[in-house]
């Protein structure tokens, strides 16, 4: 495990950007899984911005590592918000973007995103394999769309489960551990102050922290890498860049 600490959530956002594009200047295609949030939203607007003519966007394949049913013009879609803040400002090919569809039924768009998996990413040990899969986490330790409640999602033996809301009741479709783990490099992106104590408990492993699915994050490849800020950092005793 590396974790890299900056002093805001723009850095945060500038530094992982540098990344992303570093990790994806291969010349063969890039499979990324994708997450929502209010710092990836930053993060696209950097890599629309600064880098869209820095990446070879046509190696570079956009999946989600989870979506809430919703429609996909709806304001709650993941896939809306990477729409409006990279996918309508970068030169990506259409056959690229690989939705997940919210508003189908849920347990059959899991199944059928789970066999596109299957069908487009690359094996490594029998698994469809990502290049990337960036991670958000919540103030109660979620991360994708499994939620502390809902634990036993992680180690189902399908590529994609129905997750469900623990206030609202929504459903959301949502890769398991089996295919983050299975990734090549994984990344968390988490800032503000009110994770810092689940930050501290999962990155120190201190007592119960294995009751918050993003503690269960731990690719084979071992290559995983936080990108906190400050503020989420706060509890660590580590060195701010």
């Amino acid at each position: 495990m590396e974790v890299k600490v900056y002093q805001n959530k723009m850095r945060v956002a500038e530094e992982f950007s540098k990344y992303f594009a570093a990790k994806s200047n291969e010349d063969h295609p890039f499979h990324v899984a994708l997450s929502g949030g209010s710092t990836p939203k930053i993060v696209f607007d950097v890599l629309a911005d600064e880098f869209s003519g820095k990446i070879n966007w046509s190696n570079i394949h956009l999946y989600w590592g989870d979506e809430r049913c919703v429609a996909p013009d709806d304001d709650e879609s993941n896939y809306k918000m990477t729409v409006e803040h990279l996918i309508s400002k970068i030169d990506i090919p259409e056959e690229n973007i690989h939705r997940i569809r919210g508003e189908e039924d849920p347990q059959t768009e899991a199944k059928r995103y789970g066999s596109l998996l299957e069908e487009i990413l690359p094996k490594e040990l029998g698994l469809p394999q990502f290049d990337l899969v960036i991670l958000g986490m919540g103030d109660d330790g979620h991360t994708a769309s499994i939620f502390p409640h809902e634990l036993k999602l992680w180690i189902s033996p399908d590529n994609c489960e129905v997750a469900t809301h623990p206030d609202s009741g929504q459903k959301r479709v949502s890769i398991t551990g089996r295919i983050i783990n299975n990734a090549k490099t994984v990344t968390f992106l988490v800032t503000g102050d009110t994770k810092a104590d689940k930050v501290r408990i999962i990155v120190d492993r201190e007592e119960g922290y294995l009751k918050y699915p993003a503690s269960h994050v731990s690719p084979k490849t071992k290559d995983l890498v936080w990108f906190l800020d400050a503020d989420a950092a706060e509890e660590l005793t580590l060195d701010q860049s």
